[in-house]
């Protein structure tokens, strides 16, 4: 009776093995990256900004020129609403200071104090109007951008403005050494809102009271954005806040003004870092790692192939005989 081999121990090992590997690839680049690619929502971040402007100075109820001006934002991510909703849900406190009024025993002692909460899709980045949003935001990108950041203009959140501002993409440009998208924009001169003040302020003596209207514009918007995490590496604004008197069309009052309020050196090299940080993990479950396990996998498949194939039985051949003619 004929008896069929079976296929060797190690050539079914490595079958299994390199079926596992190009499996593992696959969940690698189509469900693990994916879901490694959100919105943290246990952050807590500053950004200090600083520069040099002019200020009003409510004390001596006058604008002073030549000031250090420190912007500082904190980013604290607020966990249980972030769980219960799916999105990010990010508290943001923003305090603008002069040297006067560092350093603050309490942030609302600040020349500015501002809070607000930005509730984002934890994948696409995109506003979600949930979970007790204070200022409603739109638009693609404010506190970061969206991962994969693309070479292309993005419509930008100016929290001030209260709209978006479009940003250009201008190329790249290295920070601490750390390449980045490079995206610019500005903000023309544009009613915000009024503000009840004393009519003397707006060269309007005669009202003891009136609301001025404020404006505000951006002489330029900077911002140097990692590639696959979508990180703020390098942020620069120019902010300018005025009073006008009700339908003029020049200012009366400057608020704030300032040509260059950027990234300290601290904050740069900060973003930086946890740009190198994400950025590898990302590229290591979504390239590396898959781009290995492929390889791999292909290799295997193939040995095991071979083996198998030396394992089959060959077939027997047998003698044939030929006739003998009589003579």
């Amino acid at each position: 009776m004929r008896r069929t081999a079976l296929p060797s121990a190690p050539a079914l090992f490595l079958l299994g093995l390199g079926v596992f590997l190009l499996v593992l690839a696959m969940m690698l680049v189509w469900y693990v990256r994916p879901h490694a690619a959100v919105n943290p929502v246990d952050i807590d971040v500053t950004a200090v900004y600083t520069g040099t402007g002019s200020v009003f100075d409510s004390e001596e109820a006058r604008t002073v020129h030549d000031r250090r001006i420190t912007v500082t934002q904190r980013v604290r991510g607020d966990v249980v609403a972030s769980e219960r909703s799916g999105a990010a849900v990010w508290d943001v406190v923003t305090t603008v200071d002069t040297d006067e009024s560092l350093p603050a025993a309490d942030p609302r002692d600040a020349l500015e104090f501002v809070t607000g909460r930005w509730v984002t899709d934890r994948r696409t980045n995109k506003p979600v109007h949930c979970c007790q949003e204070r200022g409603h935001h739109e638009g693609e990108a404010y506190l970061k951008f969206p991962f994969d950041v693309q070479k292309r203009a993005y419509t930008w959140w100016d929290n001030t403005l209260g709209a978006t501002v479009v940003l250009s993409y201008r190329g790249t440009e290295e920070i601490q050494g750390y390449r980045g998208y490079v995206f610019t924009g500005t903000v023309p001169p544009t009613r915000i809102g009024t503000r009840l003040v004393p009519g003397g302020l707006v060269g309007k003596p005669e009202a003891a009271q009136l609301f001025a209207e404020e404006w505000y514009a951006n002489h330029g918007i900077r911002l140097v954005v990692d590639q696959s995490t979508g990180r703020s590496l390098y942020a620069q604004v120019g902010p300018r806040r005025t009073l006008r008197a009700p339908a003029a069309t020049r200012d009366a009052v400057v608020l704030l003004d300032s040509r260059k309020l950027a990234f300290t050196q601290a904050t740069q090299k900060s973003q930086v870092s946890q740009a190198r940080k994400e950025s590898g993990q990302l590229r290591l479950v979504g390239r590396t790692l898959p781009i290995d396990a492929g390889a791999a996998g292909c290799v295997l498949t193939a040995a095991s192939g071979v083996l198998l194939a030396r394992s089959r039985p060959r077939p027997r051949t047998t003698a044939s005989s030929s006739p003998t003619l009589a003579t």
